[in-house]
Formats: structure tokens, sequence, C-alpha cells
């Protein structure tokens, strides 16, 4: 199995290949940011380890879902993952509270492990940064909360047939969407789970607090294989798919749908990508 534990610098990564680019100079001050232990003095680590080689057995490739089993085993893996086991701790600079707003930072990716069946991959938000609403086009992803506070929205969309047969014509250009998530997560909560159709596949990341999340994503982005990440804004819904609602819960149920505008790459989703220095995973 073909794969790497860096990035190359100047060729585009992260969320597809609308989304950025490493940075083969990053500059005295984001060194200072994610400065890590080196590989030499680091020992594997086994959870990390587990992790990769369970991978290597749930994802079989494009147009594949891992079996509920699998799920399974890669959810109670990263539900016991520890920031150390990819090299990092809450004393790091980058986390300290207000260091966004002294440093300007934008957010910093790092890959683990990337093959074409599945990736590991590390992503650093900033104090109030955000990774705006965007998919995963065929794709299962675990999102695991290894450091900070982060508000998630997350979206999937509503079946057209529903939307045809119940809803009065849909705006030109917008699609209608049903809210999965909208609440704060910790890294003490469990790993979440979005599917190619289902748990939420367009999310969004907004960091309260400096935060670090570790993504499971499988197969990878790949414009090429018709897996380009897209981008969305979301707008209020007045209407909605009836046989969906019950007597008395209009208010509510109205606040669970949104229209959904696809846009060009925001600015603020281009990220910097740095070498990955933690714990190898074989």
């Amino acid at each position: 199995m073909e794969g790497s534990l860096v990035d190359n610098g100047g060729e585009r990564v992260g969320r597809g290949n609308k989304i950025g680019y490493v940075k083969r100079g990053i500059g005295k001050k984001r060194k200072q940011i994610l400065r890590r232990v080196r590989r030499s003095d680091m020992t594997v680590s086994n959870t990390l380890q587990q992790l990769f080689h369970s991978c290597t057995e749930a994802f079989k490739g494009p147009d594949t879902v891992p079996s509920p089993q699998d799920v399974q085993r890669l959810r109670q893996i990263l539900d016991n993952m520890k920031p150390e086991d990819v090299g990092l701790n809450k004393d790091l600079q980058f986390f300290k509270p207000g260091n966004a707003v002294r440093e300007n930072q934008r957010v910093t990716y790092t890959t683990v492990y990337k093959c074409d069946k599945f990736s590991l991959c590390i992503f650093f938000i900033p104090e109030g940064g955000i990774i705006p609403l965007h998919n995963h086009p065929g794709m299962t992803v675990f999102s695991k909360l290894l450091l900070g506070l982060m508000h998630i929205k997350s979206y999937d969309w509503v079946d057209t047939e529903v939307s045809n047969d119940n809803l009065m014509p849909q705006p030109s250009q917008l699609r209608m969407a049903k809210l999965k998530a909208d609440k704060v997560f910790t890294s003490s909560c469990d790993t979440s789970v979005l599917y190619p159709t289902t748990g939420g596949n367009i999310h969004e990341f907004k960091a309260i607090t400096p935060c670090a999340v570790l993504d499971v994503i499988g197969p990878p982005y790949s414009k090429e294989d018709g897996r380009d990440c897209s981008y969305y804004k979301d707008h209020p819904c007045t209407v909605f798919p009836k046989e969906k609602i019950g007597e008395g819960k209009e208010e509510k149920e109205k606040d669970s749908y949104a229209w959904l505008e696809e846009i060009e790459m925001p600015e603020n989703s281009e990220m910097d990508g740095i070498e990955y220095l933690g714990p190898t995973p074989f």
C-alpha cells in the first residue's frame, strides 16, 4: 500500500483540490506554533498503530462504506486516542488562549498518512478560526476532537422526491438540507461519523478555543475521481417537507431545514500545510 508521512512542499492539499497549499517556508512564527518533539525522540504509538491497521481493513476503496463492525471498531479506537498519540499536548503555544489574536493564524493542516483508500489528517484551528461549510462526496469520515472546544454545524441533503412532492418550488440555485448537528463539542465527546449521504455529510467547524481535530477520511478527496470539495452558504428555510411535520411541531421543524447555496471557495478555507513530526502509525 503506497502512502506518505509528510506533505510535499508546494502541492495543493487539504479538503479537496480547492482547499489550499502546502508551504515549504512557513516562517519563524509558524514553526513556533506547532513545535513538537522530533520523531527520533518518539516511540511508536500503539493506539495510532491500531488505528492505521484498522483503517487498512475497513476502507475498501471508492464507492464502498465500512461495515458496521468496522465503524464500531474505528470509533472505539478514536474515542480512546490522546493528543500524545500524535505528538501533541495542551501546553504547546498554539493552544494558549488568545494566541490567534496575537499571531493572526490561519488553519494549519498536516497529513499523518495518506493512500488511495484513506487518509489520517490533523487540522489545527486557531481560536475563532473556521473551516467553512463543505461536503464529503462519496466519503465516510471519522472526526475526533483531540484538544479544544469547537462548534460544529452539519447538514444532510433532503431527498429530491420528498422536496418536489411536498414543497413550494425551491429558490433557484438552492437545494434543501436537513440540519443534523448545531452544537459545541469538547475533546471528551465521542467520535463523530459521517457517511456519503447521512450523518451530517456537509459540515462546518468553528473553533471556540484553539483546536486540534483528527480526521480519518475514506476515500480521500480526489478531483480526478469525482470527489472534489464544494462549499456552501446556508439560508433560512420557510417551507419544509410536510410529511415530516407532526401537529404542533411546525416551529421546531422549521428550524431543522435550510437552503444551501453552492459558492466559490471562501478565502478563509485556505490552509497552511506542515510536515507531520509525530509518532509513526507503523
